[in-house]
């Protein structure tokens, strides 16, 4: 009973955390990426209906090989695992006795007696999906991957990339001057890289306040670097 209460409290805590992870890789590139694309074409032109254009086509772009990006990894995590299962099958059938080593001397480092391993290792071997599972798991460090986990990582991905492109872009749709979309896109998506970095350092154990200025001073770096080279261009 107590099996069927834990379980699905894992599932939920694994895809709590892979979503989270997407949100993170998604938002991260969202947010700094069409930030420099903007100030970059806010140094070169005065039309903001170009730099809305531009920055539409760079988050469509951006959203689809982010979530390529992430549909690829997920694909080759399961791939992998696919691989390295069939892989302890075979050992499992063709290499017994060295398998039946490896689970005991895995039981071994636990400090359990010899007498408690051999018992352990042979109510282990009498189901040969339960052994290789438990040496997937224990000998490899691998759980079986969600099988939607690549299109789900690929959605998140690509929804995140667009919610944070969207926010240094969205002043553009209300002013007519480049320069004011530019000063209120710089405003409001800095507090939002401020905000973004402050949460994913307290997800990764860094210092919030550092991890948080660390990100907005990249972002803000990377705008006024794309400004700073568009201008000089546009001088020569």
């Amino acid at each position: 009973m107590s099996h069927t209460q834990t379980h699905p409290h894992t599932e939920a805590h694994l895809a709590s955390s892979d979503l989270l992870k997407d949100i993170v890789i998604g938002m991260s590139d969202g947010l700094t990426v069409p930030f420099a694309l903007a100030a970059g074409l806010s140094g070169a032109v005065s039309n903001t209906n170009l730099v809305i254009l531009a920055g539409m086509a760079e988050i469509a772009a951006g959203a689809i090989a982010m979530g390529l990006g992430g549909y690829l990894a997920g694909k080759t995590e399961a791939d992998h695992y696919n691989a390295e299962l069939k892989r302890e099958y075979y050992e499992v059938e063709h290499m017994r006795d060295a398998e039946e080593a490896e689970v005991r001397q895995f039981f071994s480092e636990w400090g359990l007696s010899r007498e408690v391993q051999d018992k352990a290792v042979a109510e282990i071997v009498k189901d040969k999906d339960r052994w290789v599972n438990f040496m997937m798991k224990h000998e490899l460090g691998l759980d079986k991957p969600d099988p939607l986990r690549a299109r789900r990582s690929a959605f998140n991905i690509g929804v995140s990339y667009i919610v944070g492109g969207l926010v240094p872009l969205t002043p553009y749709f209300f002013t007519d001057e480049v320069y004011t979309g530019l000063y209120i896109s710089c405003v409001v998506t800095l507090i939002c890289l401020f905000v973004f970095g402050y949460f994913k350092s307290k997800l990764t154990g860094v210092p919030p306040i550092m991890g948080a200025l660390k990100v907005m001073l990249i972002g803000a770096a990377a705008a006024a670097t794309a400004f700073g080279i568009a201008r000089l261009i546009e001088k020569r």
